[in-house]
């Protein structure tokens, strides 16, 4: 039976989110508690890597995440951005956030459709003489260096952020009938938390093929593992399990 369930992940903005339609429908407790924050470097630290971004006349952005600490972290260094840097972000919904720091001009944003950086760049091969700024966080792939050192793009990466435990307090209660998880950093985060966690009863549900595996890696029983062809969301197969087993 589940009664009570642990989303790692921060609480939706919207109240038309299905999991408020989730807790409305099947009479259960959700419960919003990100495992994991992410943080900026230090100025000093950000130094350390020897990198000017002012030689640089685009950025890469991945994420909103990359967009936040790119520019706070600029703010700190005292860099002023020149207002004919080029922006180059991986969906519309990223290339919109940058409003929040620049004035947003369609000359030099530039967004892919499918989310994914090989849609990006026959943009950014058409703009070969820009000198590219990649904001990482501290833990990434080498997808990105790969793809534009395949085309010969001159770029620099840079650590500007990082994902740290976000802690649990001395006795902030912990009495959850299942878990759901979207990073492998949330299953770290767990065991960093409760060095000596038992699983017990307690329903894992994952999303994620990594996520999946570093819960199973771990020695955890995975009760629910979404993307499915059936189930394409975390909501959705979240609602189908709590169907059968409160059944």
């Amino acid at each position: 039976m589940v009664k009570k369930i642990l989303v790692s992940q921060p609480k939706p903005s919207s109240d038309k989110s299905p999991y408020f339609n989730i807790e409305r429908k099947y009479g259960v407790e959700i419960v919003f508690r990100p495992f994991i924050k992410v943080e900026s470097l230090t100025p000093r630290e950000f130094r350390a890597q020897k990198i000017d971004i002012l030689e640089h006349t685009a950025v890469i952005f991945t994420s909103r995440h990359a967009i936040d600490h790119f520019f706070n972290l600029c703010k700190e260094l005292r860099i002023t951005i020149p207002e004919d840097m080029k922006y180059f972000c991986i969906t519309e919904t990223v290339a919109l956030y940058i409003q929040k720091y620049v004035q947003y001009r369609k000359r030099k944003v530039f967004f892919g459709n499918t989310g994914k950086i090989d849609d990006l760049l026959p943009t950014m091969v058409k703009h070969k003489q820009e000198r590219y700024f990649v904001p990482m966080s501290d833990v990434h792939s080498d997808e990105i260096k790969n793809l534009l050192e395949s085309k010969k793009l001159q770029f620099t990466q840079g650590v500007m952020y990082r994902t740290v435990s976000n802690d649990f307090a001395e006795g902030e209660p912990f009495d959850y009938d299942m878990l759901i998880f979207f990073s492998p950093s949330g299953i770290s985060a767990l065991l960093k938390n409760f060095p000596n966690f038992q699983q017990g009863n307690i329903a894992i549900a994952t999303f994620g093929v990594h996520t999946a595996k570093a819960a199973k890696d771990a020695g955890l029983t995975v009760q629910l593992e979404a993307p499915t062809p059936q189930h394409a969301s975390i909501t959705s197969a979240l609602e189908e399990y709590i169907k059968q087993v409160n059944a």
